[in-house]
């Protein structure tokens, strides 16, 4: 039997994955803006969208315009522009951290190699395309998509790396991360 589509809840653009350039954009949140003028009302669109390398670098934006696609890529474009550098150990985050943004608390926490991501749908869209493969995300208060996001956004830019930190507070040299150097190919 064929489920008709419940006529209360849409999918808002969610789940939407497009690669662009070397990053992969997600659309996390569209919604229909009205403003209500003396001859009528007038239509907007806005679009939460998430870029993403899945090496460490992550990027959000919201874009506004008359019609969803253009929001899209104004917010695609407002993402590239605010990228942030996710600080890692292995698959998952340094540390702890909770972040406040309006009425949203967000809390991750690092989590064991197999875990994976465990978060509502907004933290989840920045985390995977972020390259956290082993995380635990809760989300406390009002639970706005947008707040969520920018939250989440917070909490990653704010992490830092424990050996660049004590390098840095004992006033030692920075550590480098040495990639292993492979062997030439012999022809």
């Amino acid at each position: 039997m064929v489920q008709a589509p419940n006529r209360f809840f849409s999918d808002r653009g969610r789940g939407r994955d497009e690669d662009t350039g070397g990053f992969s954009e997600r659309v996390v949140f569209t919604r229909r803006i009205s403003k209500v003028v003396k001859g009528g009302r007038n239509l907007r669109f806005n679009a939460l969208v998430v870029v993403g390398d899945g090496q460490g670098q992550v990027g959000v934006g919201l874009g506004k315009s008359l019609v969803i696609p253009d929001a899209v890529r104004k917010g695609n474009a407002v993402a590239r522009r605010n990228v942030v550098t996710i600080p890692m150990k292995g698959n998952t985050i340094p540390q702890q951290i909770t972040v406040k943004k309006g009425a949203t608390i967000v809390m991750i926490k690092p989590a064991r190699e197999g875990t994976g991501v465990i978060a509502s749908a907004a933290m989840r869209a920045i985390l995977e395309l972020g390259g956290v493969k082993d995380v635990v995300g809760k989300t406390m208060g009002s639970r706005n998509p947008i707040n969520i996001v920018y939250a989440t956004i917070e909490a990653l830019r704010q992490l830092r790396d424990p050996e660049i930190e004590l390098a840095r507070r004992l006033g030692r040299p920075m550590p480098t991360r040495v990639q292993p150097e492979t062997e030439p190919e012999v022809q």
